[in-house]
């Protein structure tokens, strides 16, 4: 007999639920804590949890088993808890389906290990496997329907989790990989490669979850389809990128944009629809409604979310001093600047063309991104440095406090310094485990706000604790803002905090009206800072889609949108216009611009500054 998940797949589009740990934050658990573990000391809460997303319309749901494994764990101290936490995650799914009464398939969830495997690490394909068959063997005794083996992005991983668990048992698998944005994954598979030795192995589903959103994970599945279109595919992408917002990670893509995409899956024949981090009920009702296969109910209880308060400002820091040649050029004469970004590989070649390029047309200096969205990239110091020795630019580094201790941040500073490097914008940077690498380890022993004090103290020749550093450092000391912020109150708290940490200049975020820009500006006039403003130049209407829904930080207007729609074949230069009409327009306003090249078109941002040119 034919397998009753699979008969009802076959039957037509199927929803699966959203995240889980994306809603116990909500609910207070912290981060840092195993999520897994909730099975045992708050059943109650994972139970609502599950029947919120029954509620919502989901016909599968996930067990809270993820990463139940015995090195992830470990890692927690709970290595001894493996068989409790994956037998009880089950139990607790099927309790919450026994009390909503509703036809709901369980499935048991299992992840990668999230440790490096070799030849880079030290632990074995076979320890992995080892893993996987105690996890799987403890899920079948909880009673699951099926299997969901989710989040990979090591096909030989993932192959491993299969082959266990087909010999362990006949349930059926859906088998889904994560991609980065250049639709790879981090291994570089392509997505044809991952349906052929999926579909070798005879698993029943190939699908696509996590770190990509609704838009590049159905670009995925496009080539996955073409390549055999005679599987069945499923689809759980995340809620957009994420955000820090008051301290807390917020996935900002909304339940009506993943409701459009429902109905884009379904047109191109996607079987199995769900959610990964950041959805919740409220994604998959609108994603069921919009399928029309379930009637949804009222979630069973909301979410609190649980906010720390911000510390209260500090008294406003001095006037910039004049510290760098952009220092100078801030007080003075309209400066223009371009973001690049560094390679994903050790060539520099094509940024240090695109430098060289808007050399030529007037641009004043390069920004250089520290590992942007947590993707590994050449490092930005060493990209900094080939720029102004190479290209005889000066630059502004985007520097994090994602990678780097205490001990780090000081010494690269320090080093940056005596390699001619002034410039430097402070940043909290992207959680490492929203980027390529989610098993890499986050530091964050200081925020912006720190970085900036110990940026300021170095100027002042002392280290963090007041240790000599020989000499004081003479680095312009820049801060981000968002002008666009659902919360301004909150963020212009924290823009007074970092002002009074040390800031010398502003960046803020990308806008696209000057009102936005205007507002903030009147509640920032006590405030003697240069302020740049970021415009980035759109591409299409689909990419204005995408940044305002799924990019963290960026707001683009429904006027805007709606022209870039209207544009048509045009939307280039429509995107184009807009940028500099919007720079014409701020141009007495600010001190500079900063100028955000998508797909590292630099030739595009040249054109937008063309503007500035007086008339002949």
């Amino acid at each position: 007999m034919k397998h009753p998940f699979l008969e009802r797949i076959a039957r037509g589009p199927v929803i699966c639920d959203g995240a889980m740990g994306t809603v116990l934050y909500a609910h207070g658990v912290s981060l840092e804590y195993c999520v897994e573990e909730v099975n045992l000391s708050n059943p109650k809460l994972v139970q609502e949890i599950h029947r919120d997303y029954m509620a919502s319309g989901a016909e599968v749901v996930e067990t809270n088993t993820y990463g139940a494994n015995r090195f992830h764990m470990a890692s927690h101290g709970l290595e001894d808890k493996v068989h409790r936490v994956n037998v009880r995650g089950v139990k607790i799914a099927r309790e919450a389906r026994e009390i909503a009464g509703l036809p709901v398939f369980v499935a048991g969830s299992i992840g990668p290990i999230n440790r490096p495997l070799e030849p880079i690490g030290q632990i074995t394909y076979a320890q992995a496997a080892d893993a996987f068959r105690e996890q799987a063997e403890a899920l079948l005794e909880g009673g699951i329907d099926l299997f969901i083996l989710e989040t990979f992005s090591n096909l030989r991983e993932l192959t491993e989790a299969v082959k266990v668990v087909k010999n362990l048992c006949g349930l059926p698998i859906v088998a889904q990989m994560s991609f980065t944005e250049d639709g790879s994954t981090v291994m570089g598979q392509s997505p044809e490669e991952i349906v052929g030795a999926l579909s070798g192995l005879e698993v029943d589903v190939i699908g696509v979850n996590c770190n990509i959103g609704p838009q590049l994970t159905l670009d995925v599945l496009q080539q996955m389809m073409a390549s055999r279109p005679d599987m069945i595919y499923s689809a759980q992408p995340n809620a957009g990128f994420p955000q820090m917002v008051e301290g807390r990670v917020v996935y900002m893509t909304g339940p009506d944009y993943f409701a459009d995409f429902a109905r884009s899956y379904v047109e191109m024949g996607v079987s199995l629809i769900g959610g990964c981090c950041g959805t919740t009920p409220d994604h998959i009702r609108a994603m069921a409604r919009a399928v029309g296969e379930r009637k949804t109910a009222e979630p069973i209880r909301e979410a609190v979310r649980v906010v720390p308060k911000p510390e209260s400002p500090r008294e406003a820091a001095p006037a910039m001093r004049e510290l760098s040649g952009l220092g100078h050029k801030l007080r003075g004469k309209f400066a223009i600047s371009v973001e690049i970004d560094p390679p994903k590989g050790i060539n520099p070649a094509k940024a240090l063309a695109g430098a060289a390029m808007l050399k030529e047309r007037g641009v004043d200096t390069i920004n250089i991104a520290d590992s942007p969205m947590a993707r590994v990239r050449m490092g930005c110091l060493a990209m900094a440095y080939l720029i102004e020795k190479q290209v005889g630019m000066e630059t502004i580094v985007h520097f994090t406090c994602r990678d780097r201790n205490l001990m780090g941040i000081q010494s690269e500073l320090m080093g940056a310094h005596a390699a001619g490097i002034r410039n430097i914008l402070a940043l909290t940077g992207d959680p490492t485990r929203l980027g390529d690498y989610p098993g890499a380890t986050d530091v964050f022993d200081v925020d912006s706000i720190g970085l900036i004090g110990i940026l300021r103290r170095m100027n002042e020749g002392f280290d963090m604790v007041g240790n000599s550093i020989g000499q004081q450092t003479s680095f312009l000391i820049g801060c981000a803002a968002n002008p666009a912020h659902e919360n301004l109150g909150w963020e212009l708290e924290r823009f007074q905090r970092k002002v009074a940490a040390g800031a010398h200049f502003v960046m803020t975020q990308p806008l696209y009206e000057i009102e936005t820009l205007d507002r903030f500006l009147e509640k920032v006039s006590d405030f003697d800072l240069p302020i740049l403003l970021g415009i980035l130049p759109l591409q299409s209407y689909r990419q204005a889609e995408f940044l305002h829904n799924e990019v963290p930080g960026i707001e683009i207007p429904k006027w805007a949108r709606d022209r870039m729609r209207d544009a048509g074949e045009s939307a280039q230069r429509a995107g184009i216009e807009m940028a500099q009409e919007l720079l014409l327009e701020a141009r007495d306003k600010v001190a500079g611009v900063y100028l955000m090249p998508s797909f590292g078109r630099y030739e595009v941002v040249a054109e937008v500054i063309q503007a500035l040119e007086p008339e002949s």
